[in-house]
C-alpha cells in the first residue's frame, strides 16, 4: 500500500464481507442496504456475517468452519429492495471483541494477545474474502485498526483483506464525522417521550430525572434536552470542580443541590415542574463506593444502565430538598435509551446511511483504500479518513469526540434550559422569563 495515496496494492475486489458489530442504530439497514447493493450491481458478492464477530472469532479450519446461512448470508438484490426504512439489523449484532487482550501496538506481535484477531483473520481469508465493511462504534473502529495493523506485520505476500470502517453510535461522540447515524432518530425517540414526562410534570407538580445514554460524551442529551424542552441537561462535560469532591469524583450530594438550586430558581417564577435529563455517561464519574459493584460488559466497561442513576438522583435531591425546605417535593427517574434503538429510521438517518454505504463502494472500489472510515460532511459529502487520525498511535483506541464548553451547541442548551447563575458572555442576549 502507497503510504501517501493510501491505495491498495491487491487484486480487484471480487468478494467483500460485512460486519455490524455494537449497539443497534436506527438506518442499520439503510447502511447494510446501500453498500451491499453497490457491489452486488457491480457483479461482485457480499457476505453479510452474522452478530458482529462472534462467529469469526471462534474460527477454526477445523472444529468451527463458518457456514453458509448459519453464520452468514450471501447477498442477492432481491434480498435488499426496501431495507431502507426498516427497523433492526437484517444481519444482527453483538458485542464480541476479538482484540479485547490488545493494549498496545506491541501486543499486536503477540500470538496469544492476537489469538482471536488471527481467527478473524483466517476466516475471511478461508472464505475468499477481498474486503471487509466494519460498521460500528468506536470500540469497532478499534477491532477495524488492529485488523489492518496486524496484516501490516504479516509476511510479504500474504494475502491481504482491505477494510473501510462506517461510524455507528447514537451518542455522536466520533472523530471525523459530523454526525453519525441513528442520531438524530434517537433524539427524536426521546425527545417525545420528554415532553410526555413533561406534561405529567406539570400536571403533578413534580419533576422527572431522565437519564439517556452517552457513555463519554453529552450529545445526545444535550439534543434530547434541546429538543424536549428540558428545564436543564448535565453531561461529563459539564462537571467542573464545584460538582467535585476531595479526590476529584463527582459528588452525588453537590450534584443534587445544583439541581435543587435550579428547582428554587423556578419555584420564584412561579414553575414547580421540570425535566432534567442527564447523561449516563456522569455515572463513570461517581466515587468508587458506588461503582463496586456494578457488572461490567464484553467490552470492559461499567454497565451504566444496572446502577439507574436517574433514580439515584432523583431519591438523593428529594432527601436534601426536604432538608434544606422542611418541604416534599416528588421526583421520579427515568431511563430512557433502548427504545430508541429500533425505532423507523428519521429521513435523514436514512439519507446518511445509504451515503454511508454507498461510500463504502467508493472507497474500496473507486478510490481503492484499505484502513480508512468513510465519513460525509456539508451535503453528504464523502470523504475519506485514514484510521490513524482517528486512534491513539501508543494504545491504538479511538478517540472520542466531546461538546466544546462555549461552543455554539453547547450555547444553545444552556440558554433555552432554567439557569440560576447570571447572564454571561455566551448568552445571546437577555432571557426571556417564559422559556422552559
Amino acid at each position: 500500500m502507497s503510504e501517501q495515496s493510501g491505495k491498495s496494492e491487491n487484486p480487484p475486489i471480487r468478494r467483500v464481507g460485512i460486519v455490524f458489530s455494537g449497539g443497534p442504530a436506527p438506518a442499520a439497514n439503510a447502511v447494510i442496504s446501500a453498500a451491499a447493493i453497490s457491489f452486488v450491481e457491480d457483479a461482485r458478492e457480499v457476505v453479510g456475517f452474522f452478530h458482529g464477530y462472534s462467529n469469526l472469532q471462534e474460527y477454526h479450519p477445523v472444529t468451527h468452519r463458518l457456514l453458509p446461512d448459519r453464520h452468514y448470508r450471501i447477498f442477492q438484490a432481491k434480498d435488499l429492495s426496501g431495507l431502507r426504512n426498516s427497523r433492526g439489523i437484517i444481519i444482527g449484532t453483538a458485542r464480541a471483541n476479538p482484540g479485547g487482550e490488545i493494549r498496545s501496538a506491541e501486543d499486536l506481535e503477540d500470538p496469544v494477545k492476537t489469538a482471536k484477531l488471527r481467527a478473524v483473520y483466517s476466516a475471511l481469508v478461508d472464505l475468499e474474502i477481498d474486503a471487509l465493511i466494519s460498521i460500528g462504534g468506536d470500540g469497532t473502529l478499534r477491532t477495524a485498526n488492529f485488523l489492518y495493523e496486524y496484516q501490516n506485520r504479516l509476511p510479504e505476500g500474504a494475502r491481504r483483506v482491505r477494510i473501510v470502517h462506517l461510524p455507528k453510535t447514537i451518542d455522536n461522540d466520533y472523530q471525523g464525522i459530523d454526525f453519525t447515524f441513528g442520531f438524530f432518530t434517537a433524539v427524536d425517540v426521546m425527545a417525545k417521550e420528554l415532553e410526555n414526562l413533561r406534561a405529567d410534570a406539570i400536571a403533578t407538580s413534580s419533576y422527572f430525572f431522565v437519564e439517556t445514554m452517552g457513555r463519554k460524551a453529552g450529545w445526545l442529551s444535550y439534543g434530547v434536552a434541546i429538543a424536549g424542552e428540558a428545564t436543564h441537561v448535565m453531561s461529563p462535560e459539564d462537571i467542573t470542580d464545584k460538582l467535585r469532591d476531595t479526590n476529584g469524583k463527582l459528588s452525588l450530594d453537590r450534584l443534587a443541590d445544583r439541581m435543587i438550586e435550579i428547582i428554587l430558581a423556578r419555584e420564584r417564577r412561579d414553575k414547580h415542574y421540570g425535566t432534567i435529563v442527564l447523561a449516563e455517561g456522569l455515572t463513570e464519574h461517581l466515587p468508587d463506593e458506588f461503582l463496586a459493584d456494578v457488572p461490567r460488559t464484553d467490552t470492559g466497561h461499567i454497565s451504566l444502565g444496572k446502577l439507574d442513576l436517574a433514580k439515584l438522583v432523583a431519591r438523593r435531591v428529594a432527601e436534601r430538598f426536604e432538608l434544606r425546605t422542611g418541604r416534599r417535593k416528588k421526583t421520579t427517574g427515568v431511563q430512557l435509551g433502548y427504545e430508541s434503538r429500533c425505532a423507523p429510521p428519521h429521513a435523514f438517518d436514512v439519507m446518511l446511511g445509504s451515503q454511508l454505504g454507498i461510500g463504502a463502494y467508493r472507497a474500496l472500489v473507486e478510490n481503492e483504500l484499505d484502513g480508512h472510515m468513510v465519513s460525509v460532511s456539508g451535503q453528504l459529502d464523502l470523504h475519506y479518513v485514514p484510521f490513524a487520525q482517528l486512534t491513539n498511535a501508543k494504545t491504538l483506541e479511538a478517540e472520542g469526540r466531546f461538546i466544546k464548553r462555549g461552543s455554539d451547541f453547547h450555547r444553545l442548551a444552556r440558554f433555552l434550559e432554567t439557569r440560576t447563575d447570571p447572564v454571561t458572555d455566551w448568552a445571546p442576549g437577555p432571557r426571556p422569563e417564559s422559556v422552559g
